[in-house]
């Protein structure tokens, strides 16, 4: 008998380590060109930040896209990152992308303020121009003032920043507080499982998902990270499993092709949906939703499980093996 159940699974998950002590630093070169060189030392493992920091430091000195390159070989060519975890690379640096941004702009506007007879609190960015506030018509571009500095001046602009999260501290004795967490996202998952009694095949029909960003710097990388995040929760509830017979070796998976994973024909139809709740010191408001994608996937399953057929499964992965037991211990209660 095939049997259908429900579940939902809410979560909230840190951004950063939870002790303090992240840093990220960002390096801005500023080029005759009017492009600029952007040196990070944040590691690329598939979740776009060599696209969310090039964005940022185009948004924060105007400067397209397609003008920024990106230095990201090693940390002996580029500033320090704590690491490519925690879902804190966003977060920590962009901060980091978007202060060193500030110290270039300043310099642009130390210099341009001198050939445009200004102070550099009359200028601002627009469209990769340096203007005067009150005089639209009087401007320079980024290209002009930057060629100016280099070859005119001999001088290098070099915008430098640094984001850092202090230390942990000491528990409050008097409340239990203590304040050790960057920000805090959070996320939902509703799944809709078929479950066959005979065989415990377990089936998930929907899996409907929602996840708090802070603020989506990409959509196209925001959707796909939540999506691609499901699809691991899927595999980790269901089918991955390193040692099924363990303390024993029988069976154990020894190669990634005998490594259960889902592949396309597995993942279910899905809708998500992004929410948008600032961090207070996020870049943008931005949050860090990595991790947190792949962890609401296995409750919401269990649940609706228990859901169709009365029995809870409290480890993962739910096998059929698992299901068929306890039903069977159900039907001897």
């Amino acid at each position: 008998m095939k049997k259908r159940g429900k579940g939902v699974a809410l979560i909230y998950y840190p951004t950063g380590m939870a002790g303090g002590g992240d840093t990220t630093q960002a390096f801005v070169k500023i080029k005759p060109d009017g492009g600029a060189d952007l040196f990070l030392g944040s590691c690329e493992i598939g979740q776009g930040i060599k696209t969310v920091a090039c964005q940022i430091l185009s948004d924060e000195l105007g400067i397209p896209y397609d003008q920024i390159v990106l230095h990201n070989s090693s940390t002996d060519d580029t500033g320090i990152c704590t690491g490519t975890f925690a879902s804190r690379v966003t977060y920590f640096a962009g901060n980091a992308v978007r202060a060193a941004a500030a110290d270039a702009r300043q310099q642009l506007f130390e210099y341009a303020a001198l050939e445009l007879g200004v102070t550099p609190s009359e200028l601002s960015l627009q469209d990769n121009k340096i203007v005067v506030a009150n005089e639209p018509n009087k401007s320079m571009t980024i290209a002009e003032i930057a060629g100016k500095v280099n070859w005119t001046m001999g001088k290098l602009i070099l915008g430098k920043g640094n984001f850092w999260k202090e230390p942990g501290r000491i528990i409050d004795a008097e409340n239990g507080q203590i304040d050790v967490i960057t920000t805090l996202a959070y996320g939902a998952t509703l799944a809709e499982v078929e479950v066959d009694t005979e065989t415990g095949q377990v089936e998930v029909l929907k899996l409907t998902n929602v996840f708090d960003t802070g603020k989506t710097i990409n959509p196209l990388l925001a959707e796909g990270q939540i999506d691609g995040g499901v699809v691991m929760g899927i595999g980790s509830t269901l089918m991955e499993n390193a040692n099924p017979y363990y303390p024993t070796d029988n069976l154990k998976p020894k190669t990634l092709g005998d490594y259960i994973i889902p592949t396309t024909m597995d993942v279910p139809p899905m809708q998500s949906f992004i929410v948008e709740y600032p961090s207070a010191n996020g870049p943008y408001g931005a949050k860090g939703i990595g991790e947190m994608t792949a962890n609401t996937a296995s409750p919401a399953i269990a649940n609706a499980i228990y859901d169709a057929i009365g029995v809870w499964i409290n480890d993962i992965p739910v096998t059929p093996e698992k299901i068929l037991k306890a039903l069977e211990s159900q039907n001897m209660a």
